[in-house]
């Protein structure tokens, strides 16, 4: 056992973790692969490959470490999760109702559904103000809640 996890690097589980979802990967592949659109998901999904690593992991993670640099206190909790979370809530709310958020797609929505499209931007902005002030009310727990020894 020692010798498998050296030879791979990790645990065993993970190994088997791994293959799964290879076999997972390759059963979706082959169920789209007679599909008519399957080349217009390929290049969105290779599009988002993209535009993730190459833009956005690299804005994100700057701008973390300048977020990281200015809020770094000994002693004290650190607010950065706090903000790290229900950003990224926000975040892939977002990126899930975009076309709604946008008002994009309405025909689409209603031949599909057979339902007048909803304003969506007003509903995201509360759900991402809730998830910001319970995040803050729970630092604020956290911070101003511990007693003096």
């Amino acid at each position: 056992m020692a010798d498998l996890r050296r030879a791979y690097g990790a645990a065993p589980w993970h190994a088997l973790l791994l293959a799964g979802c290879l076999a997972v990967t390759g059963w979706i592949a082959l169920r789209l692969a007679g599909e008519a659109s399957a080349g217009r998901m390929l290049l969105w999904f290779l599009g988002a490959v993209i535009a993730h690593d190459l833009v956005l992991f690299p804005v994100y993670a700057s701008l973390d470490r300048v977020v990281r640099r200015a809020v770094d206190r000994g002693g004290n909790p650190s607010p950065l999760n706090h903000v790290r979370v229900p950003a990224l809530g926000a975040g892939l709310l977002f990126l899930v109702y975009l076309p709604g958020i946008l008002g994009l797609g309405d025909g689409t929505y209603v031949s599909a559904t057979g339902l007048a499209p909803r304003a969506m931007l007003g509903r995201w902005l509360a759900v991402s103000g809730v998830l910001f002030a319970v995040s803050a009310l729970i630092y604020a727990g956290r911070r101003f809640g511990r007693r003096a020894p």
